[in-house]
């Protein structure tokens, strides 16, 4: 099983790597663009190795960390892409089978990490904070699915906010596991938390800045 492990170690460093390098130059150049396209398409791919081995890690060492950064992972890098795909949800088109199974699959780990949070939290283990940000995002996130997936988004280019948001998660997901596996500094807590602090304004100037209403 330790083999098995040390393969899944260098996958996920390697998917993870490329994943660091596409999204930092998807983040800093321009956006929309051919580059812009296949580029994405390396970080889409990187991301989701890195999620699956992660989370094939967490399950075989029961570690907490990779298990939490492996499922936004998948999620953000799926549902970022998926929604490349789901541009006329406000016109009649439907979801597809996958698209639900993500989004309740997310539903369901992030109440999980509001529980296991709070639980922490009431028992002064304040890792349980990261817990309840993350749980937070997640049942929000997963909220905007549902309503999407209805047709309910008055915003007409919504697919396109929705897919800045998602892969600019994914890209926290990748800043926040190479910040925490390397951090001998910060405050467990805060290296945990910096990444989203810093890259959350992004999504939200680029969302005003392409919305269309």
């Amino acid at each position: 099983m330790e083999l098995v492990f040390k393969i899944l170690l260098i996958i996920h460093i390697t998917a993870g790597s490329i994943g660091l390098f596409t999204g930092t130059m998807n983040i800093i150049r321009k956006k929309g663009d051919q580059l812009h396209k296949k580029v994405g398409v390396f970080f889409f791919y990187g991301m989701l190795i890195n999620g699956f081995s992660g989370l094939l890690m967490s399950l075989i060492h029961n570690n907490q960390f990779l298990l939490i950064i492996a499922v936004f992972s998948i999620y953000m890098a799926s549902t970022g892409q998926r929604y490349l795909s789901l541009k006329q949800l406000n016109k009649g088109q439907k979801p597809q089978t996958i698209d639900w199974i993500l989004s309740s699959a997310m539903l369901i780990f992030g109440v999980g990490f509001l529980l296991f949070g709070g639980y922490l939290v009431f028992h002064k283990n304040y890792f349980g904070t990261v817990l309840l940000v993350f749980g937070m995002i997640s049942v929000l996130m997963v909220l905007q699915d549902f309503k999407n997936y209805q047709g309910k988004n008055p915003i007409k280019n919504f697919w396109l906010l929705v897919h800045i948001q998602r892969m600019i998660g994914g890209y926290i997901a990748a800043t926040t596991a190479f910040l925490v596996v390397n951090n001998t500094i910060l405050p467990s807590v805060v290296a945990w938390l910096l990444p989203t602090v810093i890259l959350t304004p992004l999504i939200l100037k680029w969302s005003r800045k392409y919305k269309i209403v």
